[in-house]
């Protein structure tokens, strides 16, 4: 039978209980069992994607097309494993789900409450992604902070869930900071306590505390936490702020936690094996060498809306025993030829992501136009690729207006436009071409040397494609088409072969990176950029 681990956090907000989720799932997989991590998120939207990544940061996309949680992809890095749908439950999917069951007639006329039927769909979802696959563990990760009104619904399913399967089947660890106070010298341990008593108030028992802390923690405040939360003090487990998120899971183990956890839960300790894993971790401590890489995005504000888009460099500079230095620029402040002078000059590659929508996207063009004319190692990400086919057709093709007709729909040459499935829809959410495709690779290109394949599977979320109209003017002009559709009919990677590295997809390949097989394009780049920087 799956045992559940239910991850809440307490205090504040943004304590790193999914990079706690991914960290025991990892620990878990090292010893030879099979995990599945999935995030209940409280708030009202049926998913992210129509979410500002202001306000929530990167949407991850699952092979499946879901639009998902960030924390979705540390999952699929730490544990290296695909998740779907089912893995990301929100109150706004849940709640669409109950009322179309009750428009359909299917309650049979009872009154629809939110017990038993919100934490009856809750639990379904639960028992869902426990059936697929079968997984050992199923690791829950509850969004929000304990107390907020609208987590409620997730921990009083979880209660009753517990109950229903028995608890020796369960556990429930409680994630909270330990504040420390540099006047006084001490860690406090009250809003812990007050944390707990608030999740006991909703009859929910932690069975462990894991407890971010600035500063090791002492006997005496184990022991106080152990007695006031009455947990065991072997389960007050640790988590000291790290250098790398890639740190957690050797350090967690050395305080024991996945010991204690199997030991809860009745399960048999195997050996574990982290040689790999550590083995990465040195790497990460000891580069040889170190990269400064531009990001030039529209979201810049909050990192997270590129957490992927980073974690991907870093994973390929792993590989090269290399550092690798975000250098973020804001499209919006490249206005002339002298910003980008000034903002790209000291950089030694050059990455242009996803993104909706025409703000900053002349400052893009011209992060694109400096990258192709300089022969800084270049990758374009879905809106990068889009803006290196408009800034080749406008300044190599002599298509002086070429645009998008994302942003200019009256634009003369549309080298850019909508597909056409996409012509025709009125909504937003979750209507792009989302999920995993395939993509036929060409020989002898920069695309397949990265690849060393002709059939590769990478994921999409966006609307808009290369206008095949424009194909043979742009290859004629020295463009080439290194990846499409198996049919033919869709670009899905263009490069230049004059240039050390400049190849651009219209898919994500960052939501396929992980930490130990970084993705060959973004691989490809960062092998450039260091040849560019120490061997030329």
């Amino acid at each position: 039978m799956t045992k559940y681990i239910f991850i809440t956090g307490g205090v504040v907000s943004s304590l790193g209980k999914g990079i706690v989720a991914a960290s025991l799932g990892r620990l878990l997989v090292s010893r030879g069992f099979s995990v599945s991590i999935q995030k209940f998120d409280p708030y009202i939207n049926v998913d992210p994607g129509t979410m500002s990544p202001f306000q929530h940061g990167e949407v991850f996309v699952c092979e499946d097309g879901a639009e998902t949680d960030l924390d979705l992809g540390h999952y699929e890095r730490f544990i290296d494993t695909y998740l779907s749908q089912i893995n990301n439950v929100t109150s706004g999917s849940v709640y669409q789900t109950v009322i179309n069951k009750e428009r359909k007639g299917e309650y049979l006329g009872a009154t629809v409450q939110m017990i038993p039927h919100i934490t009856g769909e809750i639990k379904s979802r639960l028992i869902l992604a426990s059936k697929r696959n079968n997984p050992d563990f199923l690791i829950a990760e509850v969004g929000g902070t304990i107390g907020d009104i609208e987590s409620l619904p997730f921990i009083e399913s979880i209660r009753q869930f517990r109950s229903e399967i028995g608890y020796q089947n369960s556990m429930s660890i409680h994630v909270t900071l330990l504040p420390y106070l540099p006047t006084s010298g001490e860690l406090k341990t009250k809003p812990s306590q007050h944390s707990v008593n608030v999740l006991r108030s909703y009859g929910i028992q932690p069975e462990m505390l894991v407890l971010r802390t600035q500063v090791p923690i002492g006997k005496a405040e184990r022991e106080k936490l152990a007695l006031f939360c009455s947990v065991d003090k072997n389960s007050v487990i640790e988590c000291k702020d790290m250098k790398s998120i890639y740190e957690v899971p050797l350090y967690l183990e050395q305080q024991g936690i996945t010991n204690q956890v199997l030991k809860t839960l009745g399960v048999e300790e195997k050996e574990a094996d982290l040689s790999e894993w550590k083995n990465l971790v040195y790497k990460i401590n000891n580069p040889d060498k170190e990269l400064t890489i531009a990001l030039a995005g529209k979201y810049t504000e909050l990192n997270d809306a590129y957490i992927s888009v980073v974690e991907s460099l870093k994973h390929a500079g792993f590989q090269n025993s290399t550092k690798i230095n975000i250098k973020w620029i804001a499209s919006e402040d490249i206005i002339s030829d002298e910003d980008v002078q000034s903002h790209l000059a000291d950089v030694d590659g050059i990455v242009v992501p996803g993104g909706f929508g025409v703000r900053g996207i002349e400052g893009k063009l011209k992060v694109v136009q400096y990258a192709r004319e300089n022969n800084v190692p270049y990758l374009g990400l879905c809106l990068g690729m889009q803006c290196a086919v408009i800034e080749f057709a406008r300044n190599v093709a002599g298509l002086d207006n070429a645009n998008s007709t994302e942003f200019d729909k009256n634009t003369e040459h549309k080298v850019v436009d909508l597909l056409e499935e996409q012509k025709n829809i009125a909504g937003y959410g979750a209507t792009m071409r989302l999920g995993s495709y395939p993509c036929t690779i060409t020989p002898n290109t920069k695309a397949y040397q990265a690849y060393n394949s002709e059939l590769i599977l990478e994921r999409h979320r966006h609307r808009f494609e290369f206008n095949n109209q424009y194909k043979d003017l742009l290859t004629e002009s020295g463009l080439v088409i290194s990846g499409t559709s198996p049919d033919g009919l869709l670009a899905e990677i263009v490069e230049l072969p004059q240039n050390d590295w400049f190849v651009a997809c219209q898919f994500h390949p960052e939501f396929k990176s992980r930490p130990q097989k970084p993705h060959p394009l973004f691989l490809g780049l960062i092998n450039a950029a260091i040849k560019r920087k120490f061997e030329s």
